[in-house]
C-alpha cells in the first residue's frame, strides 16, 4: 500500500495507485549558488531548465550532502548509511578500487527493484567495481552496479577526465577490444596518461552528450505502465572544465560558467524526454549535487576565472569542496512531482542526501527493516517534499565530514566542528578547520564566530552526541 499523506491523501484511489516514476540527477561539484534559481546572476550563467524545475516544484534552501566530496556521498545517497561507517573515513576511492557497497545491503535501487521497478545508472559511479583490492579493467567487472540493484549501467567509472579513460557498460568496458594492454593514448589528466585498455578512449568534451543520449535513450525505452528509476549522474561541472562545441562561450562567466550551462543543457533533454513520453504528470525529478562547488585554484583555474566576473559558486557560504564549512555541503535540491510537490515552492528544512532510501521507502510503502540493519542514518522527508508544514523537524541532527576526515555535527542552528583530522597534515588552506568550533548559523551563516566558551553546554551536547553515534553505529531513531 502507497503511503497517503497530504497532496497524496485528496488524489483519486486511481492516481495513488500507480507509483511514481523517479528520476534523480546528481550534478558532480554543483554549487549553492551556481543555479539561477539559486541565486546566480542571469547576466553572467543562465540555467533555464534548472530554473523551470524549481518554477514546477519544489526548492530547499538547507539541503546538504554527507560529505564534501564525492565518494562518501554516493554511498549514503544509494544505501542511507554514512559511508564514514565503512573503510572510508576521509578522501575519495581510487579509480580502481573494488566495489564499495556490500552486495546484500539495501539500496535505493534494490529496493525499488523489489517494487516492480525497472532501474539504471547512468554517468558518473565512482564507487568501485569487483572484489579484488585493484580493478582489473580488461576483466569482468563484476559485481558492480547490476549486482546492487541496477537492471542497466553506462557510466563513468570514476572522474570525469580519470585515468581509466574508458567508458563502463554493465559488467564490461564498453567496447573492450581484448585483454592486451596497449599504448598509452594522448589524452592526460592531472599529469597522468590514461591507462593501457584496449577500448574506445573517451573525449571529454564529448562525455556529457554521450551520458545525456544515453539516458534519454533508457527512458525513452521505458514500457507504458512499469516504472522506472533512473539515478542519472553527469560529470559536469567537475575538473577537467570542458564545455562542448555547443556551450563553449555561451556564458559570461568564461569556462566554467559555460560547463554550467552545458549542465542544464542536459537536464533540458532529460526533461524533454519525458515530456515525448508524457511521463511529466506521474515522475518525481529530483536536481542536486554531490557536494559544493571548487571555490579555490584548481588545475584549469576557470572556477577563480567566474569569481572574478562576480559568479558566487556557493552563494554566500563559507568554503566550498573539501571543506568542513557550509560550502562544502549546501547543495541545491529541487524537487518536481506535479500535483503533488507544490510548484513554485521553498521549503526551509533541514534535509541531506541520506535521506533519500527513507524518503523512497515511504514513497513506495515499505518499512525499512531497523537501523541496525539498514539505512542506519537515513530520515523521511517525504513530508517535506510534499509541502507539508512538519511541527518539528524532520531530521533532528546531522553528521557531515570534510576530505581530511574532520567531522561536524548539525543541530539546529548550531554546528560543532569537532576539528581533528584524519589526515596528518591537512593542507594550509584548510588549517583553520582543525580545531574544536562551534557556529550559530542562525545568527552567523558565513561561520565566522567560534561561540564555544559563550555556549559550553551546547558545545559539550554536541560532541557527546557525535561520539554516541559512531559508537552505537546508527542515527535513526
Amino acid at each position: 500500500m502507497l503511503l497517503t499523506i497530504g497532496p497524496l491523501a485528496a488524489a483519486p484511489a486511481a492516481a495513488r495507485s500507480a507509483q511514481p516514476n523517479i528520476v534523480f540527477i546528481l550534478a558532480d561539484d554543483l554549487g549553492w549558488g551556481s543555479l539561477g534559481c539559486y541565486g546566480a546572476n542571469a547576466d553572467l550563467v543562465r540555467t533555464p531548465n534548472c530554473d523551470r524545475l524549481a518554477r514546477e516544484g519544489l526548492r530547499f534552501t538547507d539541503a546538504n550532502t554527507p560529505s564534501s566530496v564525492c565518494s562518501p556521498t554516493r554511498y549514503a545517497l544509494l544505501t542511507g548509511r554514512y559511508c564514514w561507517r565503512t573503510s572510508l573515513r576521509l578522501g575519495v576511492l581510487s579509480v580502481q578500487a573494488p566495489l564499495h557497497i556490500e552486495t546484500n545491503r539495501l539500496t535505493l535501487a534494490s529496493l525499488l527493484h523489489r517494487h516492480g521497478y525497472r532501474t539504471a545508472a547512468i554517468g558518473k559511479w565512482h564507487l568501485g567495481y569487483g572484489l579484488a583490492p585493484k580493478t582489473d579493467f580488461a576483466a569482468d567487472l563484476r559485481p558492480g552496479p547490476l549486482e546492487l540493484g541496477f537492471d542497466y549501467h553506462f557510466g563513468v567509472p570514476c572522474n570525469h577526465g580519470d585515468v581509466s579513460g574508458v567508458f563502463v557498460e554493465n559488467h564490461r568496458v564498453f567496447g573492450l577490444r581484448s585483454a592486451k594492454l596497449v599504448p598509452a593514448g594522448t589524452n592526460f589528466y592531472g599529469g597522468k596518461p590514461f591507462l593501457d585498455i584496449d577500448a574506445p578512449q573517451r573525449k571529454d568534451e564529448e562525455v556529457m552528450a554521450t551520458l545525456t543520449g544515453k539516458a534519454v535513450a533508457w527512458l525513452e525505452g521505458q514500457q507504458p505502465g512499469k516504472p522506472f528509476f533512473l539515478y542519472f549522474t553527469p560529470v559536469a561541472v567537475h575538473e577537467p572544465v570542458t564545455p562542448s562545441s555547443l556551450t563553449r562561450g555561451s556564458s559570461k562567466a568564461g569556462p566554467y560558467g559555460d560547463w554550467i550551462q552545458e549542465l542544464d543543457s542536459s537536464v533540458g533533454r532529460v526533461l524533454d524526454a519525458l515530456e515525448r513520453k508524457g511521463l511529466v504528470t506521474n515522475t518525481l525529478v529530483v536536481l542536486t549535487s554531490d557536494n559544493g562547488g571548487e571555490n579555490k585554484k584548481t588545475r584549469s583555474g576557470t572556477q577563480l576565472e567566474a569569481q572574478a566576473a562576480g559568479l558566487l559558486l556557493n552563494g554566500g557560504w563559507r568554503a566550498g569542496k573539501h571543506s568542513i564549512y557550509e560550502g562544502g555541503f549546501r547543495v541545491p535540491f529541487i524537487a518536481r512531482w506535479p500535483g503533488q510537490v507544490p510548484a513554485g515552492s521553498a521549503c526551509k528544512q533541514t534535509i541531506n542526501l541520506v535521506d533519500m532510501l527513507a524518503t523512497t521507502a515511504a514513497l513506495v510503502g515499505e518499512k525499512l527493516p531497523p537501523p541496525t540493519e539498514a539505512a542506519e542514518d537515513s530520515h523521511n522527508i517525504l513530508p517535506a517534499l510534499l509541502g507539508q508544514q512538519p511541527g518539528k523537524p524532520l531530521r533532528p541532527d546531522m553528521i557531515v565530514h570534510s576530505v581530511d576526515g574532520v567531522f561536524a555535527i548539525r543541530q539546529g542552528p548550531w554546528k560543532w566542528i569537532e576539528g581533528k583530522p584524519a589526515v596528518r597534515q591537512p593542507p594550509a588552506i584548510r588549517a583553520a578547520e582543525c580545531r574544536p568550533q562551534l557556529c550559530n548559523l542562525d545568527e552567523d551563516p558565513a561561520e565566522q564566530n567560534d561561540v564555544a566558551q559563550r555556549n559550553p553546554e551546547v558545545a559539550e551536547r554536541l560532541a557527546k552526541l557525535l561520539d554516541q553515534y559512531r559508537q552505537q553505529g546508527y542515527s535513526r531513531k
